[in-house]
């Protein structure tokens, strides 16, 4: 549930605006609180810690945009403010947004729609700012460990050099060995420049180099082992994480683009299993399907594998440590309706507490798992949505979750 900060010292504003935003029915549930004032405001919003903050221009005791460098003051980066005045000025504007607002509104110019929109945006815009924040900092702490590695493999060509000089029988091969190393602290440093101004390509030059490195080069040090795994692992977690944003980027622009085909889930269960089989192995999991009740259906192909390895993926992410994890796969019609159903006996979810964020971006519900990004089940709830269907979800904790995707064949 957001919480939500009215400020205006007209109480028939701030009525109409509790009626428009308690009312809506298409966002999540919204708790509101009510201030007349900037000094009451203040209290309210340190004592609330709102989600977002509705501000009119005009207070009794103070102007909007002095109140709202305050509350910049009190929340430097997460502050999630729209500006409401009586009148259209494109200056008020302009200061508003220069002082840290998120968005405009001019009264008697929105309705209910717009208004929950406006807010609604405005909220998914400050998540999306204090994520990509979070993200710039630990891209920064590779940044960090990359010039350190620099650093290590510099001094270790140096010792190469020096033994190529007295072993001359093995000369040539560490003449070459030195020019790929040359080579690959070039395209290391080339890469701690760039990392800083883009995500995804130098996310992409990261593996190329590391897979290189590890093939190629020659390391004494005992702990070398463990800091190629650490390096390896850093690397999946950012490339997982930068593919799944694109993913739902692409999803959000383009939902419906995708052919229609007839498909075969036999097909598809097939390349997702292939797919994941190293995590399965690691599982020790035992994956079962059973598509004998709805053998193929009428779907987009890359659609339909993206919403079932996300599922499986989950269910192996998610397993319980206590018992061998067990993944059951399902297609049978119900209601006339073609139905996927993926269920397991891993961790499980509390529902009552977060049933209603299952579907958001950015949601985990289990800290204590190392992986994941909170964007698989997003994604997949778009896919599906995009083409009129649904998902029910089925959890009890400690016993494991059921998720039944509701597929709209096209026919």
């Amino acid at each position: 549930m957001k919480k939500i900060l009215l400020v205006d010292d007209n109480e028939l504003d701030r009525v109409l605006y509790k009626r428009y935003l308690s009312r809506q029915q298409h966002y999540e549930r919204m708790e509101l609180y009510e201030a007349a004032s900037g000094e009451e405001a203040l209290a309210l919003f340190e004592a609330v810690q709102p989600d977002c903050v509705l501000l009119d221009f005009n207070l009794l005791d103070t102007d909007g945009l002095t109140l709202l460098h305050e509350l910049k003051k009190m929340a430097p980066e997460n502050l999630c403010a729209v500006m409401i005045t009586g009148g259209g000025s494109e200056q008020l504007a302009v200061g508003a947004l220069n002082n840290g607002a998120l968005d405009y509104l001019v009264k008697q110019q929105f309705d209910q729609e717009l208004l929950c929109k406006t807010v609604v945006h405005a909220i998914e815009k400050n998540e999306w700012r204090q994520y990509m924040a979070q993200y710039h900092a630990e891209l920064k702490s590779v940044n960090y460990q990359l010039r350190t590695s620099v650093e290590e493999l510099t001094t270790a060509r140096q010792q190469i050099h020096q033994q190529n000089t007295l072993l001359t029988q093995t000369n040539r091969e560490l003449a070459s060995t030195n020019q790929e190393l040359a080579r690959t602290n070039a395209d290391l440093d080339n890469f701690v420049y760039a990392a800083s101004h883009d995500l995804r390509q130098p996310a992409n030059n990261l593996r190329g180099l590391f897979e290189e490195l590890r093939g190629a080069a020659t390391i004494s040090d005992p702990d070398a082992a463990q800091m190629w795994r650490l390096f390896d692992e850093s690397l999946r977690a950012l490339t997982t994480t930068i593919t799944d944003l694109a993913d739902v980027v692409q999803v959000a622009r383009q939902p419906n683009e995708q052919a229609t085909e007839l498909v075969a889930f036999e097909d598809i269960a097939a390349q997702v299993l292939q797919t994941l089989h190293p995590e399965i192995q690691a599982a020790h999991a035992v994956v079962e399907a059973d598509f004998s009740a709805l053998p193929e259906i009428a779907y987009g192909r890359s659609n339909l594998r993206t919403i079932l390895v996300n599922l499986v993926s989950n269910a192996l992410k998610y397993r319980h440590p206590d018992c061998t994890a067990r993944v059951q796969i399902r297609s049978y019609l119900a209601m006339n309706q073609p139905v996927l159903e993926v269920q397991d006996n891993g961790l499980g979810i509390d529902l009552q507490q977060h049933g209603n964020d299952l579907f958001q971006l950015f949601r985990r519900f289990h800290p204590q798992a190392n992986t994941g990004t909170g964007v698989g089940l997003f994604l997949v709830n778009r896919l599906v949505q995009a083409q009129g269907g649904h998902i029910d979800v089925d959890s009890q904790q400690g016993e494991g979750t059921t998720f039944r995707v509701f597929l709209r064949s096209v026919q």
